[in-house]
């Protein structure tokens, strides 16, 4: 089940001088030819998942004989979405599958950053610096100050801080929906960090996490007819408690977004955060709000950009995988490769991203954590170069500090 991408030429500027006449109020008429007028500027975003989501659950590798074996009740093989033999996708994407279908989405699922860490902190600042030791910027906005000598570019973070790859020396935008993002979800994540190294903190969080689990269970329980089931109206208002109405807040956080985006003078290159990936704990449930969440997001930004959702590329990472096994609490613990989606309507189609590691006992990393085949450093740059006209120096040097040897993959869009 080994695959790997097909490569393809690189496009050195596909970057539009649209932003300057737009700002002014002029047509495009003003230029004087049709053919400028029927160029789109190019839209680029990226979705953040916190938490370290699950790449064997976001792409399950049904075709991979070791799968249910290492996952047992968190392998997700009949109700995956197929993709092709070998990959499915989680039964709640199931726009990115109509997507995929339609040749405008990849998955890429063995990725990692170089040297990866497993604390959320420093893998989080090493996924978005891209720069070694130094946060003090984040490679989007070093790709965007790279674009802003040729033609002005608009940076929008949304959330409730702007995070580390959307600062740097560019002014950028930023805009916080509230609740719609659901920041408490990443608090368990920073305390677990904080107490890793203190046997009795950390034994003392877990047991409060299992507790809140059971709490959740118990409403279920509670709100249950004599039959054992829910009943209709108990299940909407457990629904509502449970995921916030995560569904039709995501189709609407990402139809806000997408008006960001096709507003005059709106923004070229966006970041979005999600939280509440860290699944050590009942992953099933949880991991199935947050992804369904991801994908009304996704549909919402598709539907919400209209026409120029062919002009778009989305690209949805997280900071690292989660451990090949499954634990002693239903979850998965922090590990290393995860998986990587590729969505938009300016893609080619194409398969898997990257080589299938496999999941035989000899080939995990460290003997637990699917191993990663692909740097996520190259998977950026494919993008940026090919989609959003950063010259292959640029990235190299400036936007990814002393990474020639990570040459971009090429043929996606």
């Amino acid at each position: 089940m080994t695959r790997a991408h097909a490569p393809g030429p690189l496009a050195l500027s596909r970057r539009r001088l649209l932003g300057a006449g737009a700002g002014l109020g002029l047509g495009l008429q003003f230029i004087g030819t049709a053919a400028f007028a029927a160029q789109a500027q190019r839209k680029f975003v990226l979705v953040i998942l916190r938490g370290a989501a699950d790449g064997l659950s976001i792409s399950p590798p049904i075709g991979d004989r070791d799968y249910v074996g290492l996952r047992r009740d968190l392998a997700i093989t009949d109700e995956a979405l197929r993709i092709d033999r070998d990959f499915g996708l989680h039964p709640e994407l199931k726009s990115v599958h109509r997507l995929i279908a339609a040749g405008q989405g990849r998955i890429a699922p063995a990725v990692a950053m170089p040297a990866a860490s497993r604390s959320h902190f420093a893998a989080q600042d090493r996924l978005e610096a891209a720069a070694g030791g130094d946060v003090s910027s984040g490679w989007l906005n070093r790709a965007m100050t790279s674009l802003s000598a040729r033609t002005p570019v608009e940076g929008l973070s949304v959330g409730p801080v702007a995070p580390l790859v959307m600062r740097g020396p560019l002014t950028t935008a930023s805009w916080s929906p509230g609740r719609a993002v659901e920041t408490q979800a990443r608090l368990p994540m920073l305390i677990q960090d904080l107490y890793a190294n203190d046997p009795v903190l950390s034994a003392a969080l877990g047991r409060g996490l299992k507790t809140e689990i059971l709490a959740q269970a118990n409403l279920a329980r509670l709100a249950q007819d004599e039959s054992g089931d829910l009943s209709p109206a108990e299940t909407a208002r457990l629904t509502r408690t449970l995921m916030g109405d995560s569904r039709e807040a995501a189709g609407r956080l990402g139809a806000t977004v997408a008006g960001f985006m096709q507003s005059a003078g709106g923004a070229d290159m966006v970041a979005i955060s999600l939280d509440g990936f860290d699944t050590h704990a009942n992953q099933s449930g949880a991991l199935t709000r947050r992804l369904a969440y991801l994908d009304a997001l996704v549909g919402g930004l598709e539907e919400g950009i209209g026409a120029g959702w062919r002009d778009t590329v989305v690209l949805v990472v997280t900071e690292f995988g989660r451990t090949a096994r499954i634990n002693g609490t239903l979850g998965t613990d922090h590990g290393t490769a995860s998986t990587a989606l590729v969505l938009g309507g300016a893609l080619k189609p194409g398969g898997i991203i990257g080589d299938w590691p496999t999941l035989r006992a000899e080939r995990l990393f460290e003997n637990r954590d699917l191993t990663p085949t692909t740097d996520l450093r190259s998977l950026f740059k494919g993008v940026l170069a090919e989609h959003m006209g950063v010259d292959r120096r640029a990235l190299d040097t400036a936007v990814f500090p002393d990474s020639a040897a990570a040459a971009p993959i090429l043929g996606m869009v």
